[in-house]
């Protein structure tokens, strides 16, 4: 255990002091949602909490699924979920972006609920969503549908509003995003590249982050683009949302680009810091 006065190990690069209680715990979550079963993992750090919660959003097909980020969450202080859409990695039912934004907001919702609350000793009202890639999309699109949300991150964040407006118009962009997707569908049940090319179309403008800004200006919002990425460029993924929210004056945005790829590969050890810092203070975490 600490003596009185010594600082708190660094979460990113150290475990947490001995002799807590109740200690560090890994339970698995089945959470329903339309009917069918979400498996996910609960990163439960040391202590009697009350714990501020983030949800971990992973992307498309989720070979990333950050579970780096959730210990290093643990670490500091946060309880993180890690958990899979419908119709991915094994869970039953079919795939589709609509669906992963349902389900997003389900895993939300269902981890404010009172007994769940108590059973891991979590924060009411200290919930953050943290999404990669598509899991960006979805991250800022549930804190812009759900005011109890108290912090956004995206990180290489794929805009698919923006993907979906162009393609309508580039026939050459859009075939090849059909390509792109069918590659990627193995763990994936119920769903093609063209069914989720169509269903990105359909959806348009209605599904661009751009937009959203409006709804966000009361929460703090971080957005991280990646310099070398040729799945979410960032000039077409990062830049225009940077200078929406600027115009829009969301107060509380912070951004910044890693010079790394679409998964951060050589940036993870500053990803998980700069994470961390920019949920300590939006949710009033010291250490």
């Amino acid at each position: 255990m600490l003596d009185a006065g010594e600082p708190k190990p660094d979460p990113v690069t150290a475990d947490p002091a001995d002799g807590l209680r109740p200690p560090a715990a890994t339970p698995p979550l089945q959470i329903s949602s339309a009917g069918e079963t979400l498996l996910g993992l609960l990163h439960l750090p040391p202590g009697p909490g009350p714990h501020p919660l983030v949800v971990l959003l992973h992307g498309f097909p989720g070979n990333e699924r950050n579970f780096d980020l959730a210990q290093a969450l643990r670490r500091a202080g946060y309880a993180a979920v890690v958990f899979h859409y419908r119709g991915s990695w094994g869970v039953g039912g079919t795939y589709s972006w609509r669906h992963v934004l349902e389900d997003s907001a389900r895993i939300v919702a269902a981890l404010r609920e009172p007994g769940t609350l108590t059973e891991y000793r979590l924060a009411s009202g200290r919930v953050a969503v943290v999404g990669h890639s598509l899991g960006g999309f979805a991250a800022l699109m549930t804190a812009a549908a759900d005011p109890q949300v108290c912090a956004a991150v995206s990180v290489a964040g794929f805009d698919l509003g923006a993907v979906g407006t162009m393609c309508r118009t580039d026939p050459v962009a859009r075939a090849a995003f059909v390509r792109a997707f069918a590659r990627e569908l193995l763990p994936l049940r119920g769903t093609s590249g063209e069914a989720l090319v169509s269903e990105m179309v359909d959806a348009g403008a209605q599904w661009s982050l751009s937009r959203l800004a409006p709804r966000l200006v009361d929460r703090p919002v971080l957005l991280v683009g990646t310099g070398r990425d040729d799945v979410a460029p960032f000039h077409m993924h990062h830049e225009p949302l940077v200078a929406a929210y600027r115009s829009y004056a969301v107060p509380r945005l912070e951004h910044q680009v890693f010079m790394t790829d679409h998964s951060l590969s050589d940036c993870r050890i500053a990803l998980a810091r700069t994470v961390i810092d920019f949920l300590d203070r939006s949710m009033g975490v010291t250490r």
